[in-house]
């Protein structure tokens, strides 16, 4: 399989794992007590643990790589500052798309560092692959929640939106392979730029919503979340 097909395919399949968690957030109904508070936190734990991961493990890692101290940290709150402004925007509008719009934030500049990657021959792609998997999953949840709670856009539709949004994915994955593969430094300035982003989205929309007053399970959601990143690096690093 050439390169290129393996990086279409794998951002692809992250992709599909937005309308897959929208699919997950359709049963909640079952057993509603419990859906409605103990899964539904575990979910944006996980997705919160999963996302640090990501951070952590491969896009800082691999992005200070090709930077000095100074772009690193530059590119790293512009990533930070760009969000809050996109935060600040859907805020003003008064969006039943926050989450959506937050979802796409992060799948995109990932989805490009991921071609470039691929490009570069790095060890880690395939588990940044994957770690954009796992945070697709719970950010797919979320979104869902959120637009299905407007009572505007049917439950199927919803679906059928976020498996259409999964095509960007392979768009701007292909288009970090084909010209970003001789930038390193862009390379470097789009994962940090994109974990700054992140960061901020995890302390701002997700970490807030974990706790449950007298449940516990919640936060290990996180702690499962980086465990499964750190096990595929564990893996995937000799």
């Amino acid at each position: 399989m050439s390169v290129l097909l393996t990086v279409i395919i794998s951002t692809f399949l992250a992709g599909l794992a937005m309308p897959l968690g929208a699919a997950i957030a359709c049963f909640e109904k079952i057993g509603s007590d419990w859906l409605e508070q103990e899964l539904r936190h575990s979910v944006m734990a996980f997705g919160g643990g999963a996302l640090l991961s990501a951070i952590a493990l491969v896009l800082v890692p691999e992005g200070i790589e090709s930077l000095s101290i100074l772009p690193a940290c530059i590119w790293f709150i512009v990533g930070g500052l760009s969000f809050m402004a996109l935060d600040i925007y859907l805020k003003k509008i008064a969006t039943p798309a926050s989450q959506l719009a937050a979802m796409l934030a992060d799948f995109i500049p990932e989805s490009i560092a991921l071609g470039a990657a691929f490009a570069t021959g790095s060890s880690s792609a395939y588990l940044l692959a994957g770690l954009i998997a796992l945070q697709n999953l719970p950010e797919g949840f979320s979104a869902y929640r959120e637009l299905n709670a407007s009572s505007v856009y049917k439950p199927q539709k919803i679906i059928m939106v976020f498996a259409l949004m999964a095509i960007l994915g392979p768009i701007a994955a292909v288009s970090g392979y084909l010209w970003l593969s001789e930038s390193p430094k862009v390379i470097g300035a789009v994962m940090l730029f994109a974990s700054g982003g992140i960061l901020y989205s995890i302390f701002q929309d997700l970490a807030p919503q974990v706790k449950l007053e007298n449940h516990w399970a919640p936060p290990m959601g996180a702690v499962l979340g980086f465990t499964l990143g750190m096990l595929g690096l564990m893996l995937t690093v000799p």
